[in-house]
């Protein structure tokens, strides 16, 4: 089974994991957030420029607690796929110079593909055929998981994606940044009946409604009217019921077409990745609903919900252990299609 030492940098953290094929056996991860919360945002060129700072230790310090020599390591890995070009470049760029270094392979890995494969990092005995539903600050899909690198996107958001949405609706509270912890916080706190909130579906052109296909900007519109609302008729707006009330709202949303598709397409587990996997309403919900269906529901551990290094590093290495290998002339694209995984390497 193949040692890979992973870099990931897509976005705000900068993480450097090794992974001994499903097992963890070092993790780093230092986030930005709080260089970016007076910004109410990301900004990419201030988190392109952390991760040059940071990334050299990271790799050290990954090296460190792992107690590995450069002898012990199969394969070095990248997130090279989906995310911010210049954050991108920057972790891609130090895992070639490894791999250059001390004559490794090279593993670029698609992001999203991390995400699924946070599920094995517990879950050592998941095997596909499963669902993933991804749901995280910029992506919400239900993806069909054939085989390692074979992927069929089955449903997905036609605007927000669900982690935006948390994002935007904690702005309009005025809550801060990031917006999903601290709705979650809330929420714990507040009715989650005080407000009924529209769901959002998308019409199909034959009519009715797509199954599996998402939209939270009716939503997010929502709760902006009724947050006006609220604070020309009150002194203080009851933000631990809107919390409450926007997250059950979403958190059913992600459930009812989770459960749809694993049902139609006979899969009997869905596996949960991104940063709003960690959403405790998202988990109870989820939970109730797939045991009443007989199906079992994977959430990562809550470190490897947000963005890490060792979901990438366990994605590599089992690219490695299959054989494929990307080419050291291997770009970075802010954008790629899931479907699209096997245009990374050289051998598959």
């Amino acid at each position: 089974m193949a040692t890979v030492l992973a870099i990931e940098t897509s976005c705000d953290e900068t993480a450097v994991a090794i992974v001994d094929d499903r097992h963890v056996l070092s993790s780093v991860i230092s986030s930005q957030i709080a260089i970016h919360q007076p910004y109410g945002g990301i900004v990419p060129e201030v988190a392109s420029r952390q991760h040059v700072e940071i990334v050299n230790g990271a790799i050290a310090q990954a090296m460190d607690e792992a107690t590995l020599d450069w002898s012990n390591i199969d394969g070095i890995a990248a997130t090279c796929t989906p995310g911010l070009l210049g954050a991108l470049l920057v972790g891609l760029t130090a895992a070639k110079t490894l791999a250059l270094l001390h004559q490794k392979p090279l593993i670029g890995v698609h992001h999203l593909e991390g995400h699924i494969y946070a599920s094995y990092l517990t879950a050592t005995d998941l095997q596909p055929p499963f669902l993933c539903l991804l749901v995280s600050g910029g992506h919400t899909s239900l993806i069909y998981v054939k085989d390692c690198g074979h992927y069929e996107t089955l449903g997905q958001t036609r605007d927000d994606a669900a982690g935006e949405a948390f994002d935007k609706v904690a702005r309009l509270m005025h809550l801060g940044y990031p917006g999903g912890p601290i709705i979650d916080r809330l929420a714990k706190d507040g009715n989650s009946k005080a407000f009924p909130l529209p769901e959002g579906q998308v019409s199909l052109p034959t009519g009715g409604f797509h199954r599996y296909d998402s939209s939270f900007s009716g939503l997010k519109t929502a709760m902006l009217r009724l947050t006006q609302k609220l604070q020309q008729e009150t002194e203080s707006l009851p933000i631990e019921d809107l919390a409450a009330s926007f997250q059950a709202t979403v958190a059913k949303a992600l459930t009812k077409r989770a459960i749809a598709c694993a049902l139609d397409y006979g899969l009997n587990t869905i596996a949960v990745g991104g940063g709003v996997a960690a959403n405790s309403g998202l988990r109870q919900h989820l939970q109730t609903a797939a045991h009443a269906h007989n199906l079992r529901v994977l959430f990562p551990p809550l470190q490897f919900c947000t963005d890490n290094a060792a979901m990438i590093a366990c994605a590599a290495a089992d690219h490695l252990n299959r054989g494929h290998t990307s080419p050291l002339t291997l770009g970075a694209q802010s954008r790629m299609a899931i479907a699209d995984v096997m245009q990374l390497y050289a051998h598959s």
